[in-house]
């Protein structure tokens, strides 16, 4: 019997100043959202080089950035997202992995410093009965989708970067008899608020 294969699909913003975490710049100025926002690619790319047995594949927002390759142990690709809004983006990555070969496939950001390598394993675990695995965060979004086929419908006529972003996606799953599972909820970076919060955290940890 051969092995499901599994990839991971990484969607980051080229790090260019002025144009990440522009929600967290509007406090704290481009410059310190650029600083968290590597600080968060780091944090990403360390879960990366921990997961084993899953096919990595990185798609950049605008351009791949050079000699990037260096920095993982193995099995990264790297390409550059396609389509209009968000959404198409997400759909047409899945899309291109589904037609590759892979049985399972997850997407995350590189917005969550609390995502591990365990919840993304725990996530393909869970593709193995389930249809779909969300992520939850705490905005009312997702840090993590994955799926064992491809579920077009989820990213077609959404509205992106609102409250109720994963309930419109259970809707959607509902509607037409997928099923879904939930992971732990986790909180993204996207202001200062949400940063304060997370150094808080730390700080107690220690």
């Amino acid at each position: 019997m051969r092995e499901n294969k599994k990839a991971l699909i990484v969607f980051q913003k080229n790090p260019v100043l002025g144009k990440v975490k522009t929600r967290l710049a509007a406090t704290v100025g481009d410059a310190k959202a650029l600083e968290i926002y590597m600080k968060l690619l780091q944090h990403t790319y360390k879960v990366i080089n921990q997961i084993e047995a899953i096919d990595t594949f990185i798609y950049f927002s605008e351009k791949v950035e050079s000699g990037l390759e260096e920095m993982f142990v193995d099995r990264v690709k790297l390409s550059v997202q396609n389509g209009a809004d968000l959404g198409s983006r997400m759909k047409n990555a899945f899309e291109e992995i589904f037609q590759e070969g892979y049985d399972q496939a997850a997407i995350i950001g590189t917005d969550c410093p609390e995502i591990t390598e365990d919840l993304i394993n725990q996530a393909f675990e869970t593709l193995a009965y389930s249809d779909t695995v969300f992520g939850p965060a705490r905005d009312g979004g997702y840090y993590l989708l994955g799926m064992n086929q491809f579920i077009p419908h989820l990213f077609e006529k959404m509205t992106w970067s609102h409250d109720r972003v994963l309930m419109d996606s259970i809707e959607k799953l509902n509607l037409n008899r997928n099923s879904f599972t939930l992971l732990e909820m986790l909180s993204d970076i996207d202001n200062e608020a949400d940063w304060i919060k997370y150094k808080n955290t730390l700080s107690q940890t220690i």
